[in-house]
């Protein structure tokens, strides 16, 4: 039997990550954790040591700024639960990848087809798996082509994980709201 697909949004520092993370220790004895971020500057780096601080020594973590399909297929055959964290983080790695590709619905293409990937990966173990993302369309229109693409392709990754997943909440002031059960 295969396990549920949660998804986790809300805005910057909402209190989505701490959320997920509680409900991941509430429900799994074996947890994985799939990290997305990757430490460019000092401000980055205090965003991961907060987030490593929280999380139980115990959890496995899988660092994967690509090809998070691979490390989702590995994590679920290896833990009860599964924490991606975050969508929005992958998409951007997707993005401005070396390889990526110059035109921009090439782009799109790629990245809804890992998202894909990725989530065909989730529905291959029999625990639950809870993706974090942030909703970026709720704020002003980019002044910017590559902000407003990303913005785009961020709104379209979380519509597509939502469909699948079967329960989503909405972390807003640390409070969630349960959209979908």
């Amino acid at each position: 039997m295969a396990g549920k697909i949660v998804l986790v949004t809300g805005g910057a520092r909402s209190g989505k990550s701490t959320f997920a993370e509680e409900y991941a220790a509430k429900n799994g004895l074996r947890v994985a954790y799939i990290a997305t971020a990757q430490i460019y500057d000092d401000e980055m780096r205090e965003r991961v040591n907060l987030h490593q601080s929280r999380r139980p020594a115990n959890w496995k973590t899988f660092e994967a700024p690509y090809r998070a399909d691979e490390a989702m297929r590995q994590a679920v055959r290896e833990a009860d639960i599964v924490l991606f964290d975050c969508l929005t983080l992958y998409t951007s790695n997707l993005l401005l990848a070396p390889d990526a590709p110059q035109n921009r619905e090439e782009r799109r293409q790629v990245v809804l087809g890992s998202m894909d990937k990725l989530l065909a990966s989730a529905k291959e173990g029999d625990g639950d798996v809870i993706f974090v993302t942030n909703e970026v369309g709720l704020g002003i229109v980019p002044d910017n082509a590559l902000a407003r693409e990303y913005r785009d392709i961020a709104g379209l990754v979380n519509q597509k994980v939502a469909a699948n997943a079967d329960e989503v909440y909405l972390v807003v002031c640390g409070l969630a709201v349960e959209l979908k059960k």
